[in-house]
């Protein structure tokens, strides 16, 4: 019977062949664990009376929402996952000395591979899937029992085929890609699901763009979003020591899917999401129309801080000034990111037109430090959460758009379109 890759990577994993629906109990690669959600991991495993991780070499902490640290309660926080790490001799920690989102660190490192299970207390962590892999979010305690017994429990999900067609015009990304299916589908459309992305768009896409549509895979309810193997991963891949060998599966040709969704990509223009739901989509002309005057303009987050987007907003705001009344706020996703966009100018743009360019955080993105919102206050942001109260007080909005609608609002003063 034929198989999607997501079935095909689970029944590898399992020794067997399998289908969606069915509850297996597969092994892990990577584990993923935050400053934030790491140390209920610790507790739990600790209580639990381990004393050694199952995988240390597949365990990763990445200290990346409140570093360095904003106040005492974080600086406290983020010592259990140092205090842990240094115990049980963790090569796969990052804090400081080499530090960077998450979901972006990590591929970076070579720790994400095609082929892999993954999972994470982050609901992000279905960013990975851009690599072929199996990759989603979980809770603090589950991430404890793997961390004991290198595996978990998993449903295996149904698959919605997204068949993307078309080539995508300057300023539509794969942000806007997703904001789309996201718009189509509603923030729980895909419960429980794999949003698998196919088509003849896939090919025009780079690594940027199919990171940010499985990062917001989730925004559908999505378990997972992934992209099979193919040049532009190869690509990515040729220059990282991975972690281990990948492991390539393409879904067969009759695979059963619980869902087909097609898009025209090629007649598609920058989607923003309106307040207060990442569903809320609207095209670019009518948020022209609509005259949203901003106060701060947000470029970065594990959506849209790589180098590439650093890249559209310096290509745009060279020569320019931020307009009086906004905020511009740069975040990259890693340092490696941040010392690339230095050496090829994109920095100096930003900073000569008044942007500000922080450390690699997940600060602003949950309205923790860097870039909080205050009341009444309005934001354009790369980010992929525009929940009540998510950038800061609770009277504030947050619109969600791609890094060139960012940068140029950000000149205009208004939600711009950049085309």
């Amino acid at each position: 019977m034929a198989q999607t890759i997501t079935e095909k990577i689970f029944s590898e994993h399992v020794g067997r062949k399998v289908f969606a629906g069915e509850i297996v109990r597969s092994n892990i690669d990577l584990v993923i664990g935050n400053d934030i959600t790491t140390p209920i991991s610790i507790k739990a495993f600790e209580d639990s009376g381990a004393e050694k991780l199952a995988n240390p070499d597949g365990f990763s902490i990445v200290l990346d929402h409140f570093i360095p640290a904003k106040d005492i309660a974080s600086a406290n926080q983020a010592r259990i996952s140092r205090d842990f790490a240094k115990k049980h001799k963790l090569k796969n920690f990052f804090d400081e000395k080499d530090m960077g989102i998450e979901h972006a660190l990590l591929p970076e490192k070579g720790l994400v591979v095609p082929g892999d299970v993954i999972i994470g207390a982050d609901s992000h962590t279905c960013t990975h899937g851009a690599l072929s892999a199996f990759s989603t979010g979980m809770g603090s305690t589950d991430l404890a029992f793997a961390m004991i017994s290198g595996g978990n429990w998993f449903k295996v999900p149904e698959s919605i085929k997204v068949v993307l067609s078309g080539k995508p015009k300057e300023h539509t990304t794969g942000k806007d890609i997703i904001l789309e299916i996201v718009r189509i589908l509603g923030v729980d459309g895909a419960l429980y699901k794999t949003l698998e992305f196919v088509g003849s768009t896939i090919a025009y896409l780079n690594m940027d763009d199919r990171f940010s549509m499985c990062n917001m895979a989730i925004e559908a309810g999505a378990k997972s979003g992934i992209i099979a193997y193919d040049d532009v991963t190869k690509d990515f891949l040729a220059d990282k020591d991975l972690a281990r060998e990948p492991r390539i599966h393409y879904s067969d040709k009759d695979a059963v899917y619980v869902q087909t969704l097609e898009i025209d990509v090629a007649n598609l223009e920058p989607v923003i999401a309106y307040p207060f739901l990442p569903s809320n989509g609207h095209s670019i002309t009518q948020a022209v129309k609509d005259n949203i005057k901003i106060d701060q303009s947000f470029i970065g987050s594990c959506t849209n801080g790589r180098l590439g987007d650093l890249k559209i907003a310096a290509e745009i705001l060279k020569g320019k000034r931020v307009h009086e009344d906004v905020r511009l706020i740069v975040t990259p996703g890693t340092q490696k990111i941040l010392k690339e966009a230095f050496r090829l100018g994109y920095i100096d743009a930003i900073i000569d037109a008044g942007g500000v360019v922080s450390n690699p955080t997940c600060g602003a993105c949950l309205g923790g430090y860097m870039g909080i919102l205050g009341d009444g206050e309005v934001a354009v942001s790369t980010t992929n959460r525009n929940f009540v109260g998510r950038m800061g007080s609770r009277s504030s909005k947050v619109y969600l758009a791609n890094s060139a609608v960012a940068a140029i609002s950000a000149i205009a003063g208004y939600i711009t379109d950049p085309r």
